[in-house]
């Protein structure tokens, strides 16, 4: 897995589009109180459900892995 250059602004974007794209769909609601690692992991499960992106083997799926994940994903918004 190669780091992207711009990692951790990506990574926010994805978490802004994805916290748009799961309220608009009416599939969540996210919480002041909810962590990045919880938002992050639905993000990826509801982008994952919808066929948006691919799913990692399930053996890989890590915070790690789905940061990046997310991070490609953004990067193509």
């Amino acid at each position: 897995m190669k780091k992207l250059k711009n990692e951790k602004e990506l990574l926010k974007k994805a978490i802004e589009l994805g916290v748009a794209y799961g309220e608009e769909r009416g599939a969540v609601e996210f919480e002041a109180t909810d962590s990045a690692g919880e938002k992050i992991e639905y993000i990826y499960r509801l982008l994952v459900h919808d066929k948006k992106i691919q799913p990692l083997p399930e053996d890989q799926v890590s915070q790690k892995t789905i940061r990046h994940k997310l991070a490609i994903w953004a990067s193509k918004q």
